[in-house]
């Protein structure tokens, strides 16, 4: 957060700047003159005066996969959804009472897998920005887009945006995402920021492409260990005394923890030769020789100004304030060749991948604790290809990956997915994943002051099978799952990590279907099932999960200036041993006292006028009325109180 008004008046003055050059003063060779129309909800237009062979469709975002969307300005319900410190669908996730928080699972992705194991830590790597999750841009004038949202009791969310092409072949953007909030309960804040900045380029016959991204991230919360007995008691009776929930005692009073990240990612090939022959007679095609370099550093950060003993269990000294470091980095280079041949339908990357992790301690925090080591290094060698085709009417990716050897890099992978799909009445899509790989490093290593919190496993491989399916048509959307997983490695009760002996077996089936009714009125509902067949008494997650929008959208005043989106949210999940929060590790763990489930109805008020959406939310109403206050996102970690928040999201096309 200490840099977001600095990045903020960087990104105010670069749209200052833009705006004083004429609007019909195009840029970097995409012409003079004309309109560029930007589609919204009720058919209207933006108008950008640009060349008139311009469009909405030149306002281009691409994924990490080279998919491409476009900049839009409408307001749907998915919009609704996605309006939070994340900028995702929280639909499979339990928030905690303030944004910035970590989340519980009410259910589980093996479909993307990373390659390599992670520090670990992963209640503080829900607003970490993977990779996968890092946008380009390719658009024909400098497009700016801000989101404001506040924060619980104070504080607030800004993520703002800047890009713009230099030319056709030159793209540059740069965004910052910093939240702060307070936080109902004690010793609750949450500060973080994520920075991140893009370039692309090609050279003018595309023989040289390049795409780099770099970020700089930062996760810092105070660690409050949930409402201690008595308090807890104080919040289920519902004591009219502590409806001021700061009046609440917590557990810890003095703990923080923190994460930071900085990544740098480039991907640069050079085409040896091409060929514009679309019946692709030769043998081989745009034969490309590229290069990825991939380079992440993360540090995890837990600290106390005095020893709590009686939460944590003993220590290795009697009191004094302390910072244990964990740190992890590796570095990743990759060649490959890259071609098109009519003997494989389609496109072929061949590549080979040179890996480097490092994870430890520069001291032994725990003398008590006897082990030779305080770090984890590996070294691996990988080979593997990518096979994107289409076979008739089926587009076919496939991806292989396989690192020989017994280090922490061992494994191998295989991923493969066909969809078929049938004009814009239905699509399907049918994926399998086979993955085996290392636990991640903190499951394996890890020290503290805390005798309870100190271990050095060796683990083996977790080997993942996972069987999906999508169905998306004008009738609903659906999805199946099917996961089997062998060496599982779960943090039991005691908050340390075990590596399950037998097979887990998943499965999850979500279906989506909106209703719409009386011209203006919709009823948007998503159901999801679970079912653990094997493991369930330490992999669990709640048998039915619903949501159920009822909301109306209509264009009001004359000349339909505002369009208004008004409705309620219900949300319900059954009850299950959610699992508990450690905020030491940072990390979910096993409990069999407290089930978790309830319903919760949110209310909200939006609008769009011109490029503009408003969005105002009151969160949890049924707090207000629902006599047992049962509501957590934690065993001892109550879920929000009815709280009103409101927010912003604003695009500038200059």
């Amino acid at each position: 957060m200490k840099y977001s008004i600095c990045i903020l008046l960087f990104l105010s003055s670069l749209v200052v700047g833009a705006q004083i050059r004429s609007l019909g003063g195009g840029l970097g060779g995409f012409g003079q003159g004309g309109t560029v129309r930007l589609d919204s909800l009720s058919n209207d237009e933006i108008s950008v005066k640009l060349s008139g062979k311009t469009k909405y469709t030149d306002y281009k975002i691409i994924s990490f996969k080279n998919d491409t969307t476009y900049v839009d300005t409408i307001l749907n319900i998915k919009k609704e959804y996605k309006f939070n410190f994340r900028r995702k669908d929280n639909f499979e996730l339990l928030a905690f009472q303030n944004q910035g928080q970590t989340f519980n699972n009410l259910a589980y992705n093996f479909r993307n897998i990373s390659d390599f194991p992670d520090i670990g830590f992963r209640a503080k790597q829900f607003n970490y920005l993977t990779i996968e999750d890092i946008n380009y841009y390719h658009v024909p004038t400098p497009t700016t887009e801000i989101m404001a949202r506040t924060g619980q009791e104070q504080g607030q969310v800004l993520d703002a945006l800047f890009t713009l092409n230099f030319s056709k072949r030159l793209n540059f953007s740069i965004a910052y995402r910093g939240l702060r909030s307070l936080g109902q309960y004690r010793q609750s804040l949450s500060s973080s920021g994520n920075f991140r900045t893009t370039l692309t380029y090609r050279t003018p016959k595309d023989q040289y492409n390049i795409r780099l991204h770099a970020t700089s991230q930062d996760f810092l919360n105070q660690e409050n260990g949930g409402l201690n007995a008595e308090s807890l008691q104080n919040f289920l009776t519902n004591n009219p005394n502590f409806t001021d929930r700061t009046r609440l005692d917590v557990n810890l009073n003095d703990a923080e923890s923190d994460l930071e990240g900085t990544r740098f990612y480039i991907d640069h090939n050079f085409k040896l030769f091409s060929s514009v022959d679309t019946t692709n007679t030769k043998n081989f095609s745009n034969l490309k020789v590229g290069h990825i370099l991939h380079y992440e550093d993360k540090q995890y950060v837990f600290s106390q100004t005095n020893l709590t003993t009686d939460f944590f269990g003993d220590a290795n000294r009697v009191s004094g304030n302390f910072a244990e470091v964990a740190q992890y980095d590796l570095i990743n280079n990759q060649a490959y060749l890259e071609f098109n041949s009519k003997y494989i339908l389609g496109r072929v990357k061949v590549k080979a991948n040179y890996t480097n992790v490092n994870y430890g301690y520069n001291t032994s925090y725990n003398t008590n604790f006897l082990t030779n080591r305080i770090k984890l290094n590996g070294t691996g060698v990988s080979l593997g290809a990518d096979w994107n085709g289409r076979i008739k009417n089926f587009k076919v990716n496939a991806s292989a990956r396989i690192a020989p050897g017994s280090g922490y890099l061992a494994g191998n992978r295989f991923s493969g997915d066909a969809t078929y799909k049938k004009d814009s009445v239905f699509s399907v899509k049918g994926s399998l994943d086979l993955i085996s790989k290392a636990p991640n490093f903190n499951q394996i290593l890890f020290q503290s002051t805390y005798n309870n919190y100190n271990w050095d496993n060796n683990f083996v491989n977790i080997d993942t099978r996972n069987i999906g399916f999508s169905l998306e048509s004008k009738w609903g959307d659906a999805s199946l799952d099917f996961t089997n997983i062998e060496d599982y490695v779960y943090f039991d009760t005691d908050a340390t990590p075990k590596q399950f002996e037998g097979s887990v077996t998943y499965l999850k089936v979500k279906v989506h279907k909106e209703f719409k009714f009386f011209r203006n009125f919709a009823l948007d509902n998503t159901l999801m099932y679970q079912n653990v067949s094997q493991g369930s008494n330490i992999f669990r997650v709640p048998e039915f999960v619903t949501r159920n929008t009822l909301y109306y959208t209509g264009e009001w005043f004359k000349g339909k200036p505002i369009l208004v989106q008004i409705g309620g949210t219900f949300n319900f999940f059954t009850k299950y041993n959610a699992n508990a929060f450690d905020p030491l590790v940072n990390e979910f763990k096993l409990q069999n006292t407290t089930e978790i489930g309830y319903p919760s109805l949110d209310v909200f008020f939006n609008a769009r006028i011109k490029r503009t959406r408003l969005f105002f939310k009151v969160d949890n109403v049924s707090s207000s009325f629902l006599p047992n206050k049962n509501y957590f996102s934690a065993p001892n970690y109550p879920y929000r109180d009815l709280s009103i928040r409101f927010g912003i999201v604003w695009n500038w096309f200059i």
